[in-house]
């Protein structure tokens, strides 16, 4: 088994208007800056809005109510837009986040600030044996190993649908989680392996 970190997270200082009511976390990343601001008193009596069980359970941790969470972006998207749409919402995002959310929001007019609070930054390096299974956490993280590897036969397993997009435009050889999270990505690998 080889153990590569394909991205490297980078927390980036920012400020926020207190004129919403709402806020909306698309990673665990995001919740991880949001934790660094000296404002966070203020963010903590808003309502949480999020993406991913990770994300969520992070946001409690921590004193914050989540009253909405879903595993993909376009899940999250059709809530807020059919339910929330008279509200407002500060978007914590990353450099390389998808347009779903945003987009969304903006066609269903939506009030929303969108805040950068992290940088993904790609960092490639070449796996020198031949693996044959892989497995990818992000999409983000594929887009990195390719530029220093490719993928051939190996057998791909991914933790979501928004992962396995670049990796099924390379290969047929894609597992998806049962659930979006590292401990299913490692489960659904062991039981094709035992079947093999």
């Amino acid at each position: 088994m080889v153990e590569a970190d394909f991205i490297k997270i980078k927390l980036k200082k920012f400020t926020f208007k207190s004129k919403f009511q709402n806020l909306i976390f698309s990673s665990q990343n995001a919740v991880d800056s949001i934790l660094k601001n000296n404002k966070i008193e203020l963010l903590r009596s808003k309502k949480c809005f999020c993406i991913g069980q990770k994300t969520k359970s992070a946001l409690e941790l921590n004193g914050f109510r989540v009253v909405e969470s879903a595993d993909y972006a376009s899940e999250l998207a059709s809530t807020i837009c059919n339910q929330y749409s008279e509200e407002s919402f500060v978007f914590f995002s990353g450099n390389l986040r998808r347009e779903i959310l945003p987009d969304s929001l903006t066609l269903a007019k939506v009030r929303f600030e969108e805040i950068e609070v992290y940088e993904t930054i790609l960092t490639p390096q070449a796996i020198n044996s031949k693996p044959n299974g892989i497995l990818f956490f992000s999409p983000s993280a594929v887009e990195s190993y390719v530029q220093a590897n490719t993928i051939t036969d190996e057998t791909c397993f991914c933790i979501g649908k928004t992962t396995a997009e670049p990796v099924e435009k390379i290969t047929s050889h894609c597992i998806i989680a049962n659930q979006p999270s590292i401990e299913n990505v490692i489960i659904q690998c062991i039981k094709y392996y035992s079947e093999v």
